[in-house]
C-alpha cells in the first residue's frame, strides 16, 4: 500500500516536522528576511533578495524584482507597481497558508483564489489634502476555494489563514517601522 505522502503540494510529513522541531526548539524558528532596493531612474526600482536566515542558518537565495508604475504616474508602465506587489505579497501569503493548513486538515484543494482590492486617493499621496489618507483606508479581499472539506472546515480553515498569516498580520496590525536616514 502507498502511503500519501503530498496533499495541496504540501509534504505533510516533513510540515508536520518542522512543527515538532519548531515546538521543541523555538530557535528553529527564528528568520530573517531581506530585500535590498535600488532606484534605477524616475519610477523604476530594482530589489534584490540574495538570502535569508531560517533557524540561525543562511539560506541562498537570488532574486530580483523590478518595480515601476503606470504611464499616467510617470512610470514606463513596463512593470507592476508596489502597490500591486503589496497585494500580491498579502495573497501568496495566505495562499501558502491554506495550501498547508489544509493539508494538516486533510483537505485537498481543487481551488483557491484570492482577490485583494483598495482605493488610494492620490490627493493624499500627493500632499494636495492633508485631510486625505495617504494610504488604503481599507481594502476589500474575497477568498474562493473549493475541496473535499465541509463547509465548516473551509471556515475553520479561513479564520486559521488569518490568525496565522504573517503578511495578514503585517498589513491588519500596526508594526513599528524604524528607518534610518544616511546621507552620503
Amino acid at each position: 500500500m502507498t502511503t500519501k505522502t503530498q496533499t495541496n503540494g504540501i509534504d505533510v510529513s516533513a510540515l508536520r516536522d518542522t512543527i515538532e522541531q519548531v515546538t521543541a526548539n523555538p530557535a528553529a524558528g527564528q528568520t530573517h528576511w531581506a530585500v535590498r532596493s535600488e532606484w534605477k531612474g524616475g519610477t523604476r526600482t530594482d530589489h534584490t533578495i540574495d538570502g535569508a536566515a531560517i533557524g540561525g542558518e543562511r539560506i541562498a537565495r537570488g532574486f530580483q524584482v523590478k518595480i515601476d508604475e503606470p504611464l499616467e504616474l510617470c512610470g514606463t508602465n513596463e512593470y507592476a507597481n508596489p502597490q500591486e506587489y503589496l497585494m500580491s505579497a498579502i495573497n501568496a501569503c495566505m495562499m501558502v497558508g491554506y495550501s498547508a493548513v489544509a493539508a494538516l486538515m486533510d483537505i485537498e484543494l481543487t481551488r483557491l483564489e484570492v482577490e485583494l482590492e483598495g482605493d488610494i486617493d492620490l490627493r493624499g499621496f500627493l500632499a494636495i489634502d492633508p485631510s486625505v489618507s495617504n494610504g488604503y483606508d481599507s481594502l476589500r479581499q474575497t477568498v474562493r476555494i473549493a475541496g473535499n472539506g465541509t463547509p465548516e472546515q473551509m471556515r475553520e480553515l479561513h479564520e486559521a489563514v488569518q490568525a496565522t498569516s504573517p503578511n495578514y498580520f503585517n498589513i491588519t496590525q500596526a508594526i513599528p517601522m524604524n528607518s534610518e536616514l544616511v546621507v552620503e
